[in-house]
């Protein structure tokens, strides 16, 4: 692969797979594309990375909503990395429409672009929530996941698709941490159930993943990774133990424990090694496909991987996390 693409790729995400693929691919690929709708948060990028000292760099201003901006951007690319996504569930239940535009359409005008323009490989940013989902945006990128697996078909296998899928990102903007820091000295933290738990993967272990995935990818699959959870109520000891727990209840579309696969999917899920994979189907001929590629061994039936495990992250290994 020797031309990239990344749509959403001035967000967290974006910014630090960039930074790994200049770091470990400089010398092999020709073009990266940052691809976002952020003219400030590209600019800024540009003063990062500048194209004087990674002459691979460009930077295309473009929504995923606008399939003629993403061909014009497809041209002659090899893979794509499809982060771009609104994100936020509260927003996404007061403002649906706008979720669906972005993270399905979004999602069909990525796939259509890339089969029209021969695209070899995508590789799509999923999430837990997208798992037996519980809130609109949960659904939408249910809906996205099942997209990118159903194109490998819809392509004529010329497109190969896979999705990964994994928990909050450590320290991202918008999750738990960066909330609980900035209340660090205000006396009290706001939690929504004592039980919480979620599962946890740091952004250099997420980038790792979609490397492995373009990579190792056949087709089909979505990729999902083995991690540590954490309580909530952890993450506010671990950050400042002198603060009162103020519990202001669950709020519309929250789980108590997230799911990354469900037992509706574990006879279509094997385990090879540091990731699990969750097939597209279980028939001989797509599990001898993957065996091609992967050694592998089926899982229990009812088997079911939630963030509520027998172990978590002790308040100790939550501190070092952040502190790094």
């Amino acid at each position: 692969m020797k031309n990239i693409l990344i749509t959403g790729g001035t967000g967290s995400f974006g910014q630090a797979f960039v930074k790994f693929l200049l770091n470990n691919y400089k010398n092999k690929l020709k073009r990266i594309v940052v691809f976002s709708r952020d003219e400030f948060k590209q600019f800024h990028m540009s003063l990062k990375f500048p194209k004087s000292k990674y002459p691979q760099m460009r930077y295309f201003i473009g929504d995923v909503r606008d399939q003629n901006r993403l061909e014009r951007a497809l041209e002659n690319i090899d893979c794509v990395v499809h982060a771009a996504a609104l994100k936020q569930i509260s927003t996404a239940e007061y403002n649906p429409i706008e979720f669906i535009k972005t993270n399905i359409i979004g999602a069909q005008n990525v796939v259509e672009a890339c089969i029209n323009k021969k695209v070899k490989k995508v590789v799509a940013l999923s999430t837990d929530k997208a798992v037996s989902p519980h809130n609109l945006y949960g659904s939408t990128k249910l809906c996205s996941d099942k997209l990118f697996i159903s194109s490998n078909v819809y392509s004529g296998e010329t497109l190969k698709c896979s999705v990964v899928r994994y928990g909050n990102v450590l320290k991202s903007r918008g999750s738990v941490i960066p909330l609980f820091l900035s209340l660090k000295e205000k006396g009290y933290f706001p939690i929504t159930d004592k039980e919480m738990t979620r599962f946890n993967i740091t952004l250099e272990e997420s980038v790792k993943m979609v490397d492995w995935s373009i990579n190792n990818s056949v087709g089909g699959e979505i990729v999902v990774p083995k991690l540590n959870s954490y309580r909530i109520i952890d993450i506010a000891k671990a950050i400042n133990p002198k603060n009162k727990i103020k519990i202001i209840g669950v709020k519309r579309g929250e789980k108590i424990h997230e799911e990354l696969i469900n037992e509706h999917d574990s006879p279509y899920t094997v385990d090879v090694g540091k990731y699990y994979l969750i097939l597209p189907d279980n028939d001989k001929k797509t599990l001898n496909r993957f065996k091609k590629k992967f050694k592998f061994k089926k899982i229990s039936s009812k088997f079911k991987y939630t963030s509520e495990q027998k172990k978590y992250l002790s308040v100790t290994e939550i501190k070092k996390l952040i502190s790094e």
